[in-house]
């Protein structure tokens, strides 16, 4: 090989390296040297479903009274909300009819209904027992699933209901360098239907997008390109020539020997 065809090899490797390279920054089209500003518009609350858990805490001047509420809260390291997601919790289930059944009140609808709606609904009934009633509430059940070519793949618990897209990533750990930053989907089910949606992290598109904010059980695959696959794939190779060697040398000696 001459100099020429060398050089000519070494700057192909050169701009192929560069053209990988362009697909690797998220959200391309924004302009990091200039400061911008937008309304946001995409944000929706999230909806209480059925099979959803509701943990509802409700005092008043009689917290001794209103407290029938609060059983829902126990854990097993206690009664604190802020105690880590993982431990055991009962809390009010969603019922195939949308309903949850309450201390004095009874069945009440709540599936289609915002936690935030619901927490008004409820402080206005419990008017008829309770002078000066506080109601919070909290959607116990709320997590998603993030798999494929991140570092931490896992379903994650969440307390936050405005989490978002970008967020869940960075507690997987991000994307691998591997990974497709143009073909996440994004799996969703609500109200009976599942859908399938494609998310590219280079545009700032995503920003607006009804699905930057996540919803309950959402799943998030991110897919890897064909560089992950082609190292996996070379190494196998290479594990599978070199266990190949050593068997031969191992039949040669065990001839020599014999």
């Amino acid at each position: 090989m001459n100099i020429k065809n060398a050089a000519y090899i070494i700057t192909l490797l050169f701009l192929s390296s560069c053209g990988s390279y362009k697909h690797i920054p998220y959200f391309q089209d924004l302009k990091p040297s200039e400061a911008s500003q937008e309304e946001v518009s995409n944000f929706s609350a999230i909806t209480i479903q059925k099979a959803d858990i509701l943990g509802i805490n409700v005092n008043s001047r009689n917290p001794e009274s209103s407290a029938i509420f609060n059983y829902n809260l126990n854990r097993a390291n206690g009664p604190s909300m802020d105690q880590p997601s993982d431990s055991p919790v009962v809390g009010y289930l969603v019922d195939e009819k949308g309903e949850i059944n309450l201390p004095l009140i009874g069945n009440m609808k709540v599936a289609g209904m915002s936690t935030s709606e619901l927490r008004e609904k409820l402080s206005q009934t419990l008017l008829t027992y309770y002078k000066d009633p506080v109601v919070n509430i909290r959607l116990l059940n709320f997590k998603v699933s993030v798999f494929g070519d991140v570092a931490r793949p896992d379903v994650y618990r969440l307390q936050n209901e405005r989490t978002t897209i970008t967020q869940a990533l960075s507690l997987a750990g991000d994307l691998n360098i591997t990974a497709m930053r143009t073909n996440i989907l994004l799996v969703r089910e609500q109200d009976g239907k599942r859908s399938f949606i494609p998310i590219d992290l280079t545009s700032k598109k995503l920003f607006d997008s009804p699905y930057y904010y996540l919803k309950n059980n959402d799943e998030i695959y991110v897919q890897p390109d064909r560089t992950k696959y082609a190292t996996v794939d070379r190494g196998y190779r290479v594990t599978t020539l070199i266990l190949s060697g050593l068997s031969i040398i191992a039949i040669v000696l065990s001839n020599l020997y014999r």
